[in-house]
C-alpha cells in the first residue's frame, strides 16, 4: 500500500493547493475590485464637491447681471411710453420713470473672474502604481513541495497526547509553531497551541478515538505561517486520570482531571476516583494556582485509599509537600525538591524492582524506584510496600483554599 498512500499524498495535496490558489485569488481579485470601485466614487466625490463649490457665487453673479439687464429693458420701456403719452399724461410718466431711474444702479453689476482665477478641474493619474502592483501581485504567494516541519512523535497519556515536532528544512529558522488537532469525524481543526516550543501535551482527549494532528511555523521575522505538515492520526488507549467527585472541600473540572481547594472544610485526602497510574507511566501534576502553604500538604501517590488520613505523609504512600520536603511511607528524606509554586509541574515515575520476599529489616516485601521531579530538580529513592501493586492511586491534600491541580 506504500506506493498507493504516496501517489494519493501527493495527488490529494496537488489538489488541495490548486482549490486554495483559485478560492485565495478570486478573493483577492474581489478585494482589489472593491478598493478602486471605492476610490473612484472618492473621487467622483471630489469632483462633484468642488464643481458645486466654484459654479454657485457664479452662478449668483450671472442671476445678478440677468435681473440688471431685464430691470433697465423695462425701464427702457417705460421711458419710450412716457414720451409717446399726451402732455400732462406725458409729465406724470416722466417724474414715475425719473424716479425709478435714479433709484436703480445699473452701472454697479458685479465682478466677472477671469478664466484663470477659476478652477479648470482634471484628474491626475499616476500609471506607476501599475508597475508596483504587478511586481508585488508577481511575488505574491509560493508554492511549497514540503512544509519546512513535521510532526516526530505522538504519545498517548492518560486523557491526552502527547506531541512532539521536529523542522525538516535546515534553512528555515522558525520563531514559532502553530498546532492544531481535530477528531477523524470533524472537518474543522481548531489551534491547541502557538509558541516556540516543539512538544506539546494536547489534554481533554477522549480514549480509543482517533485524532488528527498537523502543525506549521512561522519565520524568524515573517507574519505568514508556513505549509501545515502531513497530518498524523494519533489515540489514547490509557483511562484518562480523574479526582474522586462529591469530596467536601475540593470543587472539580468538568472532566474531573482539575481540583480546586475551595473554602469549605476539609478533613483528608483527595484520592483519585480508581487506580488508574501504573508502574511505568509518567504521572504529571501541574499546580494552575497556589493558596497559603503549609507543611502538611502533600501530593502524591499510594498503595490504597486510607480514610482518617489529613495527609499523604503516612504509611504506603510516597508525596511531596508544596515545602519542596519528599515523604517516603511517613518519614521524610533528607534530600528535598524546591518549593512548589503557580505553573509548577511534579511528576512521579515508579518502576518495579524486585518481587517476592526482601530484607525483613527493611520490611514489606515489594520495592519500587520512585522519581519524583519538579522545577528541573529529582529524587530517586526505593519504596517498599507490604504486597505487589499493580496499579496506584493518586492523591492531594490542601490546608488553605486555592491550590488548583492538574492531573494527567
Amino acid at each position: 500500500d506504500f506506493p498507493f498512500l504516496t501517489i494519493f499524498q501527493i495527488k490529494e495535496s496537488a489538489s488541495q493547493t490548486r482549490d486554495v490558489l483559485k478560492q485565495h485569488f478570486n478573493d483577492l481579485k474581489g478585494t482589489l475590485a472593491k478598493l478602486l470601485d471605492e476610490r473612484l466614487v472618492t473621487l467622483l466625490q471630489e469632483v462633484d464637491t468642488i464643481e458645486q463649490e466654484t459654479i454657485k457665487p457664479l452662478d449668483d453673479c450671472q442671476k445678478l447681471i440677468e435681473h440688471g439687464v431685464n430691470t433697465a429693458e423695462d425701464l427702457v420701456q417705460e421711458g419710450e411710453l412716457a414720451i409717446r403719452g399726451g402732455i400732462g399724461e406725458q409729465n406724470e410718466k416722466l417724474w414715475s420713470f425719473t424716479k425709478k431711474a435714479s433709484h436703480i444702479q445699473l452701472d454697479s453689476l458685479p465682478e466677472v473672474p477671469l478664466l484663470v482665477d477659476v478652477p479648470c478641474l482634471s484628474a491626475q493619474l499616476d500609471d506607476s502604481i501599475l508597475n508596483i502592483v504587478k511586481d508585488h501581485i508577481f511575488k505574491h504567494g509560493t508554492v511549497a513541495s514540503r512544509p519546512p516541519v513535521q510532526i516526530e512523535e505522538l504519545i498517548e497519556k492518560p486523557g491526552g497526547i502527547i506531541v512532539r515536532w521536529c523542522k525538516v528544512d535546515d534553512d528555515f529558522t522558525a520563531q514559532d509553531y502553530r498546532l492544531q488537532f481535530r477528531k477523524c469525524t470533524s472537518n474543522h481543526f481548531e489551534d491547541v497551541y502557538v509558541g516556540s516550543e516543539t512538544e506539546f501535551i494536547v489534554l481533554h482527549i477522549d480514549p480509543n478515538v482517533d485524532y488528527q494532528f498537523r502543525v506549521c511555523a512561522r519565520g524568524d521575522g515573517r507574519q505568514e505561517w508556513s505549509p501545515w505538515s502531513v497530518p498524523q492520526i494519533g489515540h489514547s488507549t490509557l483511562v484518562p486520570h480523574e479526582w474522586t467527585a462529591g469530596f467536601e472541600g475540593y470543587s472539580l473540572s468538568s472532566r474531573r482531571n482539575i481540583a480546586l481547594r475551595n473554602d469549605a472544610e476539609s478533613s483528608g485526602v483527595l484520592y483519585s476516583s480508581a487506580p488508574t497510574y501504573f508502574c511505568g507511566q509518567t504521572l504529571t501534576f501541574r499546580v494552575e494556582t497556589v493558596g497559603q502553604p503549609d507543611r502538611r500538604d502533600s501530593i502524591g501517590v499510594c498503595a490504597e485509599k486510607q480514610n482518617g488520613y489529613d495527609s499523604l505523609q503516612r504509611d504506603q504512600a510516597v508525596c511531596i509537600s508544596t515545602n519542596g520536603a519528599v515523604f517516603v511511607n511517613g518519614k521524610e528524606m533528607t534530600n528535598q525538591l524546591p518549593a512548589v509554586t503557580s505553573g509548577s509541574t511534579v511528576t512521579f515515575d515508579v518502576e518495579a524492582v524486585t518481587l517476592g520476599s526482601t530484607n525483613n529489616n527493611e520490611g514489606g516485601n515489594f520495592k519500587l524506584r520512585v522519581t519524583i521531579s519538579s522545577n528541573n530538580r529529582e529524587v530517586v529513592f526505593d519504596w517498599l510496600l507490604d504486597q505487589s501493586c499493580g496499579s496506584l492511586y493518586f492523591g492531594c491534600s490542601f490546608f488553605y483554599p486555592g491550590w488548583k491541580v492538574l492531573v494527567f
